[in-house]
């Protein structure tokens, strides 16, 4: 069944106005009819499925008949912070790391950083990467709707990072000398509703300043299993990791 996130919150209404995109890809692109039901999904992430009542020539007008009562979100809210990567992988890891739950996505430039960040297109590329979230996280039937931040800087990484209860650096050398215990001792520390940050370096990896200055900003360094992954490769895993960890495993 289709899903959208309409973008406000619930406020006890009987029946919901939906225009815009959302009404043309009804009306339109799925061709909806009276009685036909969609899932709707507000901003404070209560989703249920809504029963078309009515379709005018500019909107939807639709009843919730049934609220959804399972949980679709990670138990902790996970954000990725990735070095700004060439091409297209931010994208990709915005598109599947929504799919595996991912709470918010911030992008930073780093050191290593091959990607000039142009703040001329910062609003399309924004826009971009919220429509593939958007996306992604309509198909996999997600509540929230992930954040996503345009580019920071490293050192207001380090900043934003005091807001979270933990954090977390994805660092090849830990993989390279064979430590595997502490993103496994970290995860086991997570409460439900905890926020954790996880950095993960772009192409060439983190500079020894940044490891450096995230150590002495209380980030624990993990490796993530003898192999070295790619850019866009580590933050699926660890997403996973969790997943398995904190759903499957209790």
């Amino acid at each position: 069944m289709q899903r959208y996130f309409i973008g406000s919150s619930y406020e006890g209404e009987d029946e919901i106005h939906l225009t815009g995109d959302i009404f043309h890809h009804i009306s339109h692109v799925m061709r909806m009819k009276l009685n036909d039901e969609f899932y709707v999904v507000f901003t404070d992430e209560k989703a249920g499925i809504a029963k078309i009542a009515d379709i005018t020539n500019e909107e939807i007008i639709a009843h919730i008949v049934k609220w959804e009562e399972a949980n679709k979100e990670l138990p902790v809210k996970v954000a990725i912070a990735s070095g700004l990567p060439k091409g297209d992988k931010l994208e990709y890891i915005i598109q599947k790391g929504t799919e595996l739950g991912a709470y918010q996505f911030v992008p930073f430039i780093a050191d290593r950083s091959i990607v000039k960040w142009d703040s001329k297109k910062e609003k399309k590329k924004l826009d971009r990467w919220q429509k593939i979230a958007l996306e992604a996280a309509e198909q996999s039937h997600r509540q929230h709707m992930p954040i996503i931040h345009a580019p920071h800087t490293f050192k207001a990484l380090l900043e934003y990072s005091k807001s979270f209860n933990h954090k977390i650096v994805a660092f090849e050398e830990s993989a390279k000398s064979g430590e595997t215990s502490n993103f496994v001792r970290t995860i086991n520390h997570f409460s439900p509703g905890d926020s954790v940050l996880i950095v993960f370096g772009p192409e060439g990896g983190l500079s020894k300043n940044e490891v450096q200055y995230m150590e002495e900003s209380g980030f624990q360094l993990c490796g993530l299993g003898p192999r070295i992954l790619r850019t866009e490769t580590a933050p699926l895993y660890a997403l996973s990791a969790i997943s398995y960890q904190l759903e499957l495993m209790r």
